[in-house]
């Protein structure tokens, strides 16, 4: 198998312009352009293939590490293997992350992809679940819109397109891709739609998933897209700068975005629970089902934490490594209480 060898700061939207040009892909390509390698690593990349090939972090196969003493070790399955699977999910607490060796797979055009709206929620788990454990199947995802309604989509790679079909989702001047799924499930109807394959890699950046609504409300009107769908979607680093304490409040009390990542046998319990608590709509994601992945926190305390994840490897390279004086520990870093 082919590797590429990519610095922490590249993107998703760099690496697969790059790769796509040459003919090859990385296996798991998270949705937003601005995502990077070593975010994905060190916190958690998943994508519509991981069905197949697991999180991002399980595509790679060695990882460049600067540690606490300024030593640069190199770490794969083999050579320091405690600390290869140590980083991923560690946020830089284990040291500086330089560089990582991914898998790189051939790709083709496009992805041919299918729509089927499911009702109910016992048959969307079902359905999804099934085409989850078909291989043929490159991609799958669902969109939730309520409890009881959503669109299972199941993607494969071809040269081959009817052109009549072929629809270049990422283009400026396009809806929206959820507004664009949302239709299916309003005719009620399934539907095959060829889509250029880095098109479909980001299809969820200009709406950053459904964030953008509201913050643009007016964003996939056919007016605005035509005009300004260029300037599209905003940096969320630029956001949060702007954002006042009166808005930032107003988040905090009447918006959720938060990062769930669940075993498939719950699948219906956790919707169940989004219903009943949470009320609001999510994206399901291979075996994992997320409300979205921008701006998250982790709201434990740091015993509920630590009883949720064992730390044992964690803590152990911690203190051979003597990270406590110059990294903070992952709780300290993602904890919005550790940070206030």
């Amino acid at each position: 198998m082919k590797v590429v060898r990519v610095e922490p700061l590249v993107t998703m939207g760099q690496l697969t312009a790059h790769l796509n040009s040459l003919g090859w892909t990385i296996p798991v390509v998270p949705e937003l352009d601005d995502l990077t390698v070593g975010g994905l690593i060190m916190g958690t990349g998943i994508e519509t293939s991981s069905h197949i090939y697991g999180l991002f972090q399980h595509t790679c196969k060695a990882y460049e590490i600067v540690l606490a003493d300024g030593s640069l070790v190199r770490c794969t399955p083999d050579e320091n293997p405690d600390l290869f699977y140590a980083v991923p999910w560690s946020c830089g607490t284990l040291g500086f992350l330089v560089s990582a060796e991914i898998n790189i797979v051939p790709v083709k055009k496009y992805v041919k992809l299918h729509y089927e709206p499911v009702r109910g929620l016992k048959a969307i788990c079902k359905r999804f679940n099934e085409e989850s454990e078909k291989k043929e199947n490159h991609f799958v995802e669902g969109l939730v819109y309520s409890f009881e309604e959503a669109v299972i989509m199941t993607g494969i790679l071809t040269d081959d397109a009817d052109q009549s079909k072929i629809n270049s989702i990422g283009n400026y001047y396009k809806p929206w891709f959820y507004k664009h799924v949302e239709k299916y499930l309003k005719a009620n109807k399934t539907g095959i739609e060829y889509i250029p394959t880095r098109h479909y890699y980001h299809r969820h950046t200009r709406s950053i998933f459904w964030e953008l609504q509201d913050i643009i409300p007016f964003g996939n009107n056919s007016v605005f897209r035509y005009l300004f769908g260029w300037m599209v979607p905003p940096k969320i680093s630029l956001l949060k700068l702007t954002q006042g304490e009166a808005m930032r409040k107003l988040y905090e009390q009447h918006h959720v975005v938060q990062d769930m990542m669940i075993p498939i046998k719950s699948l219906e319990k956790c919707i169940e629970t989004f219903h009943s608590d949470i009320k609001t709509n999510g994206e399901i994601c291979k075996e994992y089902t997320r409300v979205s992945d921008v701006m998250a926190g982790c709201l434990w305390a740091r015993e509920e934490f630590w009883e949720m994840f064992d730390g044992s490897l964690y803590h152990k390279l911690r203190k051979e490594l003597q990270c406590n004086d110059a990294f903070p520990e992952v709780y300290d870093k993602i904890s919005k209480a550790a940070r206030h």
